[in-house]
């Protein structure tokens, strides 16, 4: 059958395009000749662009979907845990029980950084942000694993996706010891991924450490529910720098980097801003209008979301896991999680909200529970960029796997006409 086709009429002239169908989601037209035919589209933030092909994670924000390799979030967080979804990230198929413990061998058995890696903390500022770090070191990890950086090498990539999975949460649990000035602590092969950044965290060289099952079990689900989400600032950023031919840990950087952002990663960090400033249950409705008001730069953080116009499906499991990490840790009549939860109440029922489908999405959820497991704010991106860094890898392995292109958006010139150099004396 013949592919669709799409016209331009440009003046008198008429261009045609393939229109292009995807197992799910809205039709593309092709347009990537229409340079050839001296002409770029202006699309600003690329809102309806798409820069890739992929088989890995699908949105539908009408609707609140989100599917890993085709499967609900929802039952993915339900019955699921990280490590099964990094593999399937990674490899396409959710693993049988031999595969599993491969991998999670796999994984146990790298989280172990360089011990001259430690000595890099010491050239940071003990109030450096944890990102700060993070970005520098992970950069730098190329400097030690060099042998395995041929992007074109299947088995070079296949080590490099385990060797940052295992080792973020390694290098995040030792930003925050470098904080706060307590030794780092080894990892643990007895753990479980989540466990283990638990008392990596948390833990001291003078006891053992205890966990709550509920702490543990929260914080993997919010690893599963931050662990990809399509083409988003951060993972476009990881797939461009990607493009150049980058090695993997310099494209992980880079993500990083874009993750820092208040408007993407630093989401969560300022919910928790939002509702110190807020400061009392009482203030809860001045705020409310404030949000209403155009003319006032206050914005009410983790409610609504550029992509799901619906509800956000992970903001459902969320908000369960954050009611059980309160119920856990005694934590209901804080003030501050009695704001946040009162906050949540109003807004649900305001119609400003209701009509504008303003919902608290994964973020206003995600800040409460990990502050209430004791995470400190200024660790909360940290933990998206540790979470984030399989669907990182996968997106940029899946590039890498197939025929790409340097990716190279063009521009709208709005400047100077060219124009001759004036001397300064003359000027």
């Amino acid at each position: 059958m013949a592919a669709r086709k799409a016209k331009l009429i440009v003046d008198d002239k008429t261009i045609e395009f393939d229109v292009l169908s995807g197992t799910l989601g809205p039709d593309v037209i092709d347009i990537s000749s229409l340079h050839s035919h001296g002409y770029f589209t202006y699309d600003s933030g690329f809102n309806s662009t798409a820069a890739c092909e992929s088989k890995i994670t699908f949105i539908d924000g009408d609707k609140g979907v989100l599917l890993y390799r085709g499967y609900p979030i929802e039952q993915l967080a339900s019955h699921s845990n990280f490590l099964e979804v990094c593999y399937l990230l990674l490899n396409g198929e959710l693993p049988d029980k031999p595969s599993y413990e491969q991998f999670s061998k796999d994984i146990t058995h790298h989280t172990m950084v360089h011990e001259q890696i430690r000595h890099f903390f010491n050239g940071f500022r003990r109030d450096a942000h944890p990102m700060a770090i993070m970005v520098g070191v992970v950069g730098a990890l190329s400097a030690f694993y060099h042998d395995t950086l041929d992007i074109k090498n299947p088995e070079h990539r296949a080590i490099s996706a385990l060797r940052l999975i295992a080792k973020m949460p390694t290098i995040a649990a030792m930003c925050y010891k470098y904080s706060i000035g307590q030794p780092f602590m080894q990892p643990m092969n007895k753990l479980s991924y989540a466990e283990n950044f638990l008392h990596m965290m948390f833990g001291t060289p003078c006891e053992e450490m205890t966990f709550d099952p509920v702490l543990a079990k929260a914080l993997d689900r919010i690893f599963i529910l931050h662990a990809d989400h399509e083409q988003n600032a951060s993972t476009s950023t990881v797939r461009l720098a990607g493009s150049t031919g980058a090695n993997p840990f310099a494209c992980i950087s880079a993500g990083i980097g874009a993750l820092w952002g208040p408007a993407h990663g630093g989401a969560n960090e300022a919910v928790l801003n939002m509702l110190h400033e807020i400061g009392d249950v009482s203030q809860i409705h001045k705020f409310i209008e404030r949000a209403k008001d155009p003319k006032d730069t206050f914005r009410l953080m983790g409610f609504g979301h550029r992509v799901y116009k619906n509800y956000d499906p992970r903001a459902k499991v969320m908000r369960e896991t954050c009611h059980e990490v309160l119920e856990a840790v005694g934590a209901h009549n804080d003030p501050l999680f009695k704001l946040a939860m009162e906050l949540e109440r109003i807004a649900l029922q305001d119609e400003y909200f209701v009509e504008k489908k303003l919902y608290p999405n994964v973020d206003f959820y995600s800040g409460i529970t990990l502050s209430a497991i004791g995470i400190p704010t200024n660790m909360f991106t940290v933990i998206f960029a540790l979470a984030r860094t399989v669907g990182w890898v996968a997106q940029w392995n899946e590039m890498i796997s197939n025929p790409y292109r340097l990716g190279r958006p063009r521009q709208l010139y709005t400047g100077y006409k060219e124009r001759n150099y004036v001397k300064m004396t003359e000027r």
